[in-house]
């Protein structure tokens, strides 16, 4: 009995250690292949669990509202945002092919909601992360070196910051 729970123990360790190789070397290499595995698992999994309380004071996310490019639809997308002296700047971990970073790009501005504040934000730029990755607590940081995460987004502020809803 007990050999038996000792193999399906060793089993399901060797599994997640192979999941975790996999992800961790599919991330640094930006295979396309498990970037989209992990953009979809975001999107249906982790993102609707962080929209709970993203934007809220003391969340670990912020949030990005914008609209689609083609329908006009709002979004909203959990980030990390990092404050900057004129505005924010958002890691790219997926690139810049996520729709919400080419729905900001398409339209030139969103809503960025950052500790229960609402910031109007505009002139978006992809621009290298190397630039920009001071802005980021040192423990970002050191996860944007290990998947060697390259680009990111820098948002201005475009006027007064309001209360968020």
């Amino acid at each position: 009995m007990w050999g038996l729970i000792g193999v399906i123990v060793a089993v399901v360790i060797i599994v997640v250690a192979v999941i975790g190789g996999v992800f961790y070397l599919g991330m640094r290499r930006r295979s396309p292949v498990v970037l989209g595995a992990v953009r979809r698992f975001s999107r249906s999994v982790v993102n609707p669990r962080m929209l709970k309380t993203a934007g809220r004071p003391g969340a670990y996310a912020s949030l990005v509202v914008n609209h689609g490019r083609r329908t006009g639809r709002e979004y909203r997308t959990p980030v990390v945002a990092a404050p900057a002296d004129d505005g924010f700047v958002i890691a790219l971990p997926y690139g810049t092919t996520s729709n919400w970073v080419r729905n900001v790009v398409a339209s030139g501005s969103a809503t960025l909601v950052n500790e229960g504040v609402s910031y109007e934000v505009d002139r978006p730029e992809i621009v290298p992360l190397a630039a920009m990755n001071h802005h980021f607590p040192e423990k970002e940081q050191r996860s944007h070196t290990r998947f060697r995460v390259e680009s990111c987004m820098r948002l201005r502020r475009a006027g007064a910051p309001t209360e968020a809803a």
